[in-house]
């Protein structure tokens, strides 16, 4: 009786996803198993019309087919947020300004999720910050939306645990009741700001294992920067946001590990090819994705001036991507800083 009332409170509050890449794909089929009906942003209208005839997005997870009775589908993300009661934003942090900016309809009332793991590059904040103090919604109606999780193996219906993160308990609930299933695994948490750090420091850590792994350095030197990287990460953290939290969870340890180590890994794929030669631009052109470690990688090493932890992981990268330093004389010294 109690499960059937949370499902029936579910069904009436509407949910949007803005965003049309392979996280927002995975995260419209979570919600279309639970829900009757989701308003979907994507601002290419071509992929709209070929979802609508065609049941699946042709750019990102094609394998997965939508019942389309169940999409709102628009490329006016005004459209989008009109309908929505809580609106899950999951576009590459260095789009999210620009998108905004389309945005005349007001967010008042709304409750934001960001399942973005990036920097606004603007503003040097993380997504939740930059909607508090742009569009001063307060911390009680933002919330993040964690892993580890990748959108590949959401679109594979493997088991995955996804981290709900607001500072109101009950609305997490509500976000983690939407997104949860068969083989969705869901928990909520409070540290929203640490959360969401994590989600942006591991994809720099990602990119440093994937240029350690090009340059031709074994896993047991990879395993050793995965160790040092989550201790970096959590002094880091405890800088911007010092608060009781325990880093080995998977929140943050297995958010880590998993984009780290996985073949899916867009940051990974990105690091290993720079360790092979390539450079951004030739990288990025080849990948045809957006890897947001490497504009996070410049926010947080700007950050960090103010901040000042001891974080040679981050540094190293930055000089690699920023700097144009050779990667193997780079991490030649970081391996001298490792333990």
């Amino acid at each position: 009786m109690i499960l059937q009332t949370i499902e029936k409170m579910n069904q009436n509050i509407k949910f949007a996803v803005i965003g049309g890449g392979s996280w927002a794909t995975a995260i419209a089929k979570m919600l279309c198993v639970n829900l009757n009906e989701i308003a979907w942003y994507m601002r290419n209208q071509a992929a709209i019309d070929h979802i609508k005839a065609y049941k699946h997005n042709p750019n990102y997870l094609s394998s997965v087919e939508f019942d389309t009775k169940k999409l709102i589908l628009t490329s006016d993300i005004n459209e989008a947020v009109r309908y929505a009661d809580y609106i899950i934003f999951a576009i590459p942090s260095a789009f999210l300004n620009g998108e905004l900016e389309n945005l005349t309809e007001s967010l008042e009332g709304k409750v934001i999720f960001s399942a973005i793991k990036g920097i606004v590059p603007e503003t040097f904040l993380i997504v939740g910050e930059h909607f508090h103090k742009k569009y001063t919604i307060p911390y009680q109606n933002i919330g993040v939306i964690t892993g580890p999780c990748h959108a590949e193996e959401v679109a594979l219906e493997r088991l995955s645990y996804l981290t709900i993160a607001c500072g109101d308990a009950s609305k997490a609930k509500v976000v983690a009741n939407v997104l949860a299933g068969n083989y969705i695994k869901t928990k909520i948490s409070d540290d929203i700001i640490g959360t969401e750090y994590a989600a942006m420091l591991k994809n720099i850590y990602a990119i440093a294992a994937g240029i350690a792994h090009g340059l031709g350095y074994g896993d047991n030197f990879q395993s050793v920067i995965m160790s040092n990287a989550i201790r970096e990460m959590k002094k880091f953290i405890r800088k911007v946001h010092k608060m009781k939290r325990n880093i080995n969870d998977s929140a943050y340890l297995g958010d880590l590990l998993v984009t780290g180590y996985s073949v899916f890994s867009r940051n990974r794929m990105f690091g290993n090819m720079i360790g092979k030669g390539y450079t951004v631009k030739s990288a990025m052109m080849e990948m045809s994705m957006v890897a947001e470690g490497y504009y996070a990688v410049k926010s947080a090493y700007a950050l960090n001036q103010e901040y000042k932890a001891k974080t040679p992981i981050i540094d190293a990268v930055y000089q690699i991507l920023y700097e144009g330093k050779n990667a193997r004389t780079v991490f030649k010294k970081l391996t001298e800083k490792m333990d």
